[in-house]
């Protein structure tokens, strides 16, 4: 699975970069990965759309409000995908 983790990896850094539009794109193709949905909850946060973000926090162990800002939370994911 280290292809996937460095993909994501790449997605996490492409969404600190913010470029929304490939870190979308990477959270998609790994679909049902826990940091994958993770990212793409996090992705919809910062876009604004509240509801989408909500329906992938559903899918993940985290929930909207419990980072007090995307990047830190994008960190708190990158972190994971290094362990």
């Amino acid at each position: 699975m280290a292809g996937q983790q460095e993909d994501l990896t790449q997605g996490v850094d492409a969404a600190l970069a913010g470029d929304w539009e490939t870190a979308h794109a990477i959270a998609q193709r790994h679909e049902g990965d826990s940091a994958a949905d993770w990212l793409h909850a996090v992705l919809h946060k910062i876009e604004g759309d509240t509801g989408n973000a909500r329906y992938w926090y559903r899918r993940t162990t985290h929930h909207l409000d419990e980072f007090g800002d995307p990047s830190s939370e994008l960190t708190a994911i990158r972190a994971l995908l290094s362990r």
